[in-house]
């Protein structure tokens, strides 16, 4: 079955069409990071009318892309939350739109599930149960998943995610919006052992994480050391980012330890990084553990992924009303138990 997939939950406007929740026919994502780079980070009224500019030429293109006729399509899915409220409205609009006058089903989903759902398009994906580390510009959790809709919160943040952190520090540092790809390129080329930035854990044998401190830490270093030259941007953003790498491979292990699982992931924009995926990827080795992360272009927020994850979600009967709403707060995936 051919599923066509929209998310508008931030600053990207995206279409998909997913065919058996696995094989991507199109991926289209139009990207408003030039309209937001001057400001510093996302400004929700401007992404809501960029939405509208573009969901109807992403869309378009989706289905040109794949090949494909409107008639074809079996469902529509779409992202319900969380995210920015006006931005949501779009595209949650729009698809419960488009699904009622072809007479299809739109199924709306989960923005967290569809990232925990990024690591099965295109390949197999990892075996169930497995633990996933997901982490992105506004979510840092870990899960114990069991099926494909089926999870268990074993921690979140309790202050900032880890691309909040990254966009924040990277402010500081006049590097600008989005943090999370320039820190990474200028880490490459410092010594992540310059400066001894702390090591967030809260507790080693808890999987809650905490970035505010390492955040505040950053700025105490700028604060006593003025105006670095480039190589010491480099030296603080390496350090930086090993401190956060160290922790979030930490808590991964330590998870998949306690759930005895032979099984890890890391999904969300995050999984994009660089160092993450190398010290995690490391660390499983050691351990004999598989290790699943999405390729790169599904890191980021995309449609594809909601496909992937509405599929399940359509098998399961999970239909929208037209009078079902979006919502913004990070409202848990409906089969998610807590720990």
């Amino acid at each position: 079955m051919k599923i066509l997939s929209i998310e508008s939950s931030c600053d990207e406007t995206a279409a998909a069409v997913v065919e058996e929740g696995t094989r991507v026919l199109s991926s289209v994502v139009a990207s408003q990071v030039d309209v937001h780079h001057v400001y510093g980070g996302v400004v929700p009224e401007l992404a809501s009318r960029k939405h509208i500019e573009a969901i109807v030429p992403v869309v378009r293109q989706a289905l040109d892309e794949a090949g494909i006729a409107k008639e074809e399509l079996d469902a529509v899915a779409v992202t319900q939350g969380p995210g920015l409220v006006g931005a949501l409205l779009v595209g949650f609009s729009y698809a419960k739109a488009y699904a009622w006058g072809l007479g299809i089903p739109c199924v709306g989903v989960n923005h967290l599930e569809g990232h925990m759902s990024s690591i099965f398009l295109g390949a197999k994906g990892p075996e169930f149960p497995y633990v996933a580390l997901l982490v992105s510009g506004g979510h840092t959790s870990l899960y114990y998943v069991t099926g494909h809709t089926d999870y268990e919160l074993m921690g979140q943040t309790r202050d900032d995610a880890v691309g909040e952190a990254y966009d924040k520090v990277s402010k500081m540092l006049g590097l600008g919006y989005p943090g999370g790809v320039v820190i990474d390129c200028l880490a490459q080329k410092g010594d992540a052992k310059a400066i001894s930035f702390p090591r967030p854990y809260l507790d080693k044998k808890a999987f809650d994480f905490s970035f505010s401190g390492l955040k505040s830490a950053v700025g105490r270093h700028l604060k006593e050391n003025p105006d670095p030259d480039e190589k010491r941007l480099c030296d603080i953003a390496a350090s930086f980012q090993e401190s956060v790498a160290v922790v979030l491979c930490h808590k991964l292990m330590y998870a998949a330890k306690v759930k005895g699982c032979q099984h890890v992931a890391v999904v969300g924009g995050v999984a994009a990084n660089s160092r993450v995926r190398q010290l995690v990827g490391e660390a499983a080795r050691n351990r004999k553990l598989t290790f699943h992360t999405p390729e790169l272009k599904y890191c980021g927020d995309n449609a594809a992924m909601i496909g992937a994850i509405g599929y399940h979600r359509f098998l399961e009967g999970r239909y929208l009303e037209l009078n079902d709403d979006a919502y913004s707060r990070a409202r848990l995936p409906s089969n998610t138990k807590h720990k």
